[in-house]
C-alpha cells in the first residue's frame, strides 16, 4: 500500500449506538494513524439492513457488517473475500483462541470464511433490580419461577418474528433436540410440540404489546420503566443498558433461566465485519479489519464508543465490567452455551419465513401440527435453493 496515495473505504452497518458509533469511532481513529485513509460508515435500520441482498451492498462499500447466517451464501457467492486466506495467520490465531462461544467459528462455512467477529451476542436475561427489591421479589432461576414471576405482570420478552424462532430453536434444545439436525425436518413431532407448548405456557401471560418487541423495545422499556415490566428473560443483550446515562434506570444481566435443572441454550447473535470482494483498497481495509477486532481496540475504543466486543479480553477486561454493570462478566456463561443457526446457503428463506409460523401458533392462529408442518416444508425447501 503506497503511503502516499490517497485512499476512500466506504462501509454500511446497522442504525444503533451497539452497531454504528464504535465503526465511526475507530474509523476516525485509524485514519489519524494513517492519514492517507478515509473510512466512511453508513447505516441503515435493522430491517433495512437485512432486506437488503449483501451481493448488492458489495458492489457499493468496501466493508460491511454482516450476521453469520450469510456465511453459507458467502461461500458460494463470494461477495466478500475470504478472510482465512486474506487475513495474516497471527490475526486468525489469536481470533479463535479469545473468541466468546463460537462467535469466530461462525463467519466460516465449508473453509471460506466471511468475517472477523466484531461484535458478540447472544439472548441472555435482564432485569431491574431496584423494582424487583420494591416487590420483595427475587429474579426467577428456574423455568417455573418465570412462570409465576409472568403471571404477576413482572415479564417481557420480544416477539417480533425472527425472535419467535430464534426462541423456538432454544426450546427445542431445551426439549432435548437440536434444530435442523436432518434434512428431513426442523425437529420431530414430539419434541417440537413440547417446544411450541413450553413457549406458549409462557407468552399466554404476557400483554399484547409483546408482539411488537424487538430485544431493543424491551430493554428500553424496561430502562424507562416506573413500574412493571422488570425482567426479561431471553432477549439479545445490550451492553448499552448496563451503562449510566444511556437509559433513566441502569439494568443488570445475566444468564438464562433452568429448565429441568439445565440453562436454557439460546441461539448465538452478533456481527462480523467483511471485506467486500469488489474492494479496490484491500491492504487498508483488512488493516482495519484487523485493527477493529483486536483485543487493545475491542476493550478500549470499540467499548467506550457503544460496541459490544466480540474478543474475549474485553469480556474479561475488568474496566469494561466496572463501566457495563458487570454485563460481559455475567453473560458469558450464556454466549459460551449459545447454540450457532445453520449458515448453508438457504438458511435465509427459513429465517425470514419460519418466525411468521411460530408466531401464529402462539396467537392461536394455527395448531401446533400445522405449524411444525409447515416449518419442515419451508426448511425442506430451503435446502434446495442455489446460487
Amino acid at each position: 500500500m503506497k503511503t502516499d496515495e490517497r485512499i476512500q473505504l466506504r462501509g454500511i452497518g446497522w442504525n444503533h449506538s451497539r452497531g454504528f458509533t464504535p465503526m465511526v469511532a475507530t474509523a476516525q481513529r485509524y485514519g489519524e494513524l494513517h492519514p492517507h485513509v478515509d473510512i466512511v460508515w453508513e447505516k441503515r435500520s435493522l430491517q433495512a439492513f437485512a432486506d437488503a441482498p449483501i451481493q448488492i451492498l458489495a458492489r457499493t462499500f468496501d466493508l460491511l457488517v454482516v450476521d453469520h447466517p450469510f456465511a453459507g451464501f458467502a461461500a458460494q457467492d463470494r461477495a466478500v473475500l475470504d478472510l482465512n486466506v486474506h487475513s495474516r495467520p497471527e490475526v486468525l490465531a489469536d481470533l479463535a483462541a479469545n473468541s466468546t462461544g463460537a462467535s469466530h467459528a461462525s463467519y466460516e462455512f465449508d473453509g471460506y470464511r466471511c468475517a472477523l467477529a466484531v461484535d458478540g451476542a447472544t439472548p441472555v436475561s435482564g432485569w431491574r433490580e431496584d423494582i424487583l427489591a420494591a416487590h420483595g421479589v427475587r429474579r426467577p432461576e428456574t423455568w417455573e419461577e418465570l412462570l409465576e414471576l409472568a403471571r404477576h405482570g413482572f415479564v417481557a420478552i420480544a416477539g417480533i418474528p425472527v425472535d419467535c424462532l430464534m426462541n423456538f430453536f432454544m426450546f427445542c434444545h431445551a426439549q432435548g433436540e437440536e434444530p435442523c439436525a436432518t434434512r428431513e425436518r426442523v425437529v420431530g413431532a414430539d419434541a417440537g410440540n413440547a417446544a411450541l407448548e413450553m413457549y406458549r405456557d409462557l407468552v399466554r401471560l404476557l400483554p399484547a404489546e409483546t408482539w411488537t418487541r424487538n430485544p431493543i423495545a424491551v430493554w428500553d422499556t424496561l430502562g424507562h420503566s416506573a413500574g412493571l415490566p422488570a425482567y426479561c428473560p431471553f432477549a439479545y443483550g445490550y451492553s448499552n443498558y448496563g451503562r449510566a446515562g444511556y437509559a433513566p434506570h441502569v439494568l443488570r444481566f445475566g444468564d438464562l433461566p433452568a429448565y429441568r435443572g439445565a440453562k436454557l441454550r439460546p441461539t448465538l447473535g452478533g456481527t462480523g465485519l467483511a471485506v467486500s470482494s469488489h474492494c479496490r483498497h484491500r491492504e487498508a481495509a483488512l488493516d482495519y479489519a484487523r485493527y477493529a477486532t483486536s483485543a487493545d481496540c475491542q476493550r478500549t475504543l470499540y467499548f467506550d464508543s457503544g460496541g459490544q466486543p466480540a474478543h474475549r479480553l474485553a469480556w474479561t477486561d475488568a474496566e469494561v465490567n466496572r463501566r457495563s454493570n458487570n454485563f460481559f462478566k455475567d453473560t458469558l456463561g450464556a454466549m459460551e452455551n449459545s447454540w450457532t443457526r445453520p449458515r448453508y446457503y438457504g438458511y435465509m428463506h427459513l429465517q425470514d419465513r419460519g418466525g411468521e409460523v411460530v408466531r401464529d401458533f402462539l396467537t392461536n392462529k394455527i395448531t401446533a401440527r400445522v405449524a411444525l408442518d409447515t416449518l419442515n416444508e419451508i426448511y425442506r425447501h430451503s435446502l434446495t435453493l442455489h446460487g
